[in-house]
């Protein structure tokens, strides 16, 4: 610690302003000078928030001397110039205007950068007026060192799940050629490459919740939803984030779906038709549902198929046995409509993104 005559005003200050706590949070404050975790108190009557105590595990944490960091002000962690967004976010949370706990990257000494949880707490004196803010960090370094590990991890699995895709395409390919009508070949080909999109997607969003909206867009791409020469498709519905296995098993619905249009319905033979998608979530005596229509117009007359096909089976029956969902079809003369009811499951693979 460096003499009395060396100390600057600042921290002088910072230490008189511990001293005159202490005797009211005693125990407190002898608990944070001697706890692993990291902690500061910091001078609510201050503008800037100046550091007026910060226990050993702090400073082993940033990398500073205590003299350093005595009358600085909070921010000076962040940086300089800091993120707009951080600063923000402190601000507000010293405010109390927002929640009390966030994640933030911090600078040390060093120039080296680690991200800490921080939980920030105000001290109330007799009149019960904020006098001092409490600030607790945790270090998330090696927490975000898994994350960026898994974050490679995914990437290359991603990577190889594509080129077996391809592989797979390929010898398909390979193996129908002469064995089976075209039909058959691009009904396969564009199915595989349906998969591959949604697998893209996904790997993308790094495996988590996808929207909805997201799944929507990329499958029906190919088939002229965002055409800016005619409107073919209307999509209407308050986003949701959709699990893995929900948003690959809508990915195939949504392309076995526009195929048949693209072949027999509104999009087929350069008809003028027009496919109307929509849904919301809602409660009924099961649990919570998403119900979802497809609903097609404007396109040939239809009739009933004399036969189910794949795309058929592979809609009725796909969310039935993936999602516990159900399915209906209705071939009504003037367009095929699909009726979905997905369950959402306990532990919630449905989320509002809105």
């Amino acid at each position: 610690m460096p003499s009395e005559a060396r100390k600057s005003k600042a921290q002088k200050a910072a230490e008189s302003e511990v001293d005159s706590f202490r005797k009211d949070l005693g125990p407190f404050v002898v608990a944070a000078e001697t706890t692993r975790m990291a902690m500061v108190f910091t001078d609510a009557k201050e503008a800037n928030h100046p550091l007026i105590f910060a226990n050993d595990s702090f400073l082993s944490l940033a990398g500073y001397d205590r003299e350093e960091v005595l009358g600085q002000s909070f921010d000076f962690l962040l940086g300089r110039p800091a993120d707009s967004d951080a600063l923000a976010q402190v601000e507000a949370t010293f405010a109390g205007s927002s929640k009390n706990d966030f994640e933030i990257r911090f600078h040390r000494k060093d120039g080296s950068t680690f991200w800490a949880a921080v939980f920030i707490s105000p001290i109330l004196d007799k009149a019960g007026d904020v006098v001092q803010h409490f600030a607790s960090f945790v270090d998330l370094s090696k927490h975000k060192e898994e994350e960026d590990h898994l974050r490679f991890l995914l990437g290359e699995l991603n990577h190889r799940t594509q080129n077996t895709l391809a592989t797979v395409q390929a010898i398909a390919m390979q193996t129908l050629r002469g064995a089976a009508n075209k039909k058959v070949v691009d009904a396969f080909e564009g199915r595989i490459l349906a998969l591959s999109t949604a697998h893209s997607l996904l790997g993308r969003k790094l495996w988590a919740t996808v929207g909805l909206r997201d799944v929507i867009d990329q499958i029906l791409q190919p088939f002229g939803l965002s055409d800016s020469r005619v409107t073919r498709f209307s999509v209407a519905g308050k986003d949701v984030g959709l699990e893995p296995k929900a948003a690959l098993t809508l990915a195939m619905v949504f392309h076995e779906l526009a195929t048949n249009a693209a072949k027999n319905g509104a999009l087929s033979n350069g008809a003028a038709g027009k496919i109307d998608i929509a849904w919301q979530a809602e409660p009924n005596t099961r649990g919570d549902r998403i119900q979802l229509r497809w609903q097609e117009s404007g396109g040939p007359l239809v009739t009933p198929p004399g036969r189910k096909g794949f795309g058929s089976r592979l809609i009725e029956g796909g969310l039935a046995q993936e999602l516990g969902g159900e399915v209906h079809l209705y071939y009504e003369p003037a367009g095929m409509v699909c009726q979905i009811s997905i369950p959402v499951p306990a532990e919630g693979w449905l989320v509002s993104l809105e």
